[in-house]
């Protein structure tokens, strides 16, 4: 009997714990929403002052491209037909690349397709992806019965090899 006295009260005293938990979680919540709107009213109360710094950085860049251009002598033409671009278009993104756009002509190579001398440039694969293209076209021999099964054998344990 005394077992399950004591054990009841632990049932309560959890009961109460919990109960306090939820009150405290609550409270933080409240404290929460609290910090919320005093944070989004400080951005709207400030929001034509974000505006004007801005746009005033959007046009401090504007204004170092434009004497940069001054510098050199050139045109905004003569610097988009840089033969450092190769005639590929150049690609302007910002916030990461979630707003982009592309100056140049459409439809030309990509600005990674070639190196400066105009090679395409070549990809590393991976080890792994190479041995799955391998097999797979391995298979299609078999299938197609250009090679022997011992042949098919031979060749995939030379390729699985590490």
């Amino acid at each position: 009997m005394a077992f399950n006295k004591t054990n009841e009260e632990n049932k309560h005293f959890k009961s109460v714990l919990m109960a306090y938990f939820i009150l405290v979680l609550h409270v933080l919540l409240i404290a929460g929403l609290v910090m919320l709107v005093i944070f989004f009213r400080g951005i709207i109360n400030y929001m034509l002052w974000i505006f004007i710094g801005g746009a005033a950085v959007i046009l401090a860049s504007g204004y170092h491209f434009y004497k940069r251009l001054q510098k050199d002598g050139k045109t905004l033409q003569e610097m988009m037909s840089s033969s450092r671009l190769g005639s590929r278009p150049i690609e302007v993104s910002f916030l990461g690349g979630i707003a982009s756009f592309k100056i140049g002509r459409p439809g030309s190579t990509p600005a990674l397709s070639s190196d400066a001398t105009g090679q395409p440039l070549q990809q590393l694969e991976d080890p792994a992806t190479v041995r799955i293209r391998e097999l797979t076209e391995l298979v299609r021999l078999l299938e197609d019965n250009l090679i022997t099964l011992d042949e098919y054998n031979k060749v995939k344990q030379q390729i699985l090899k590490p």
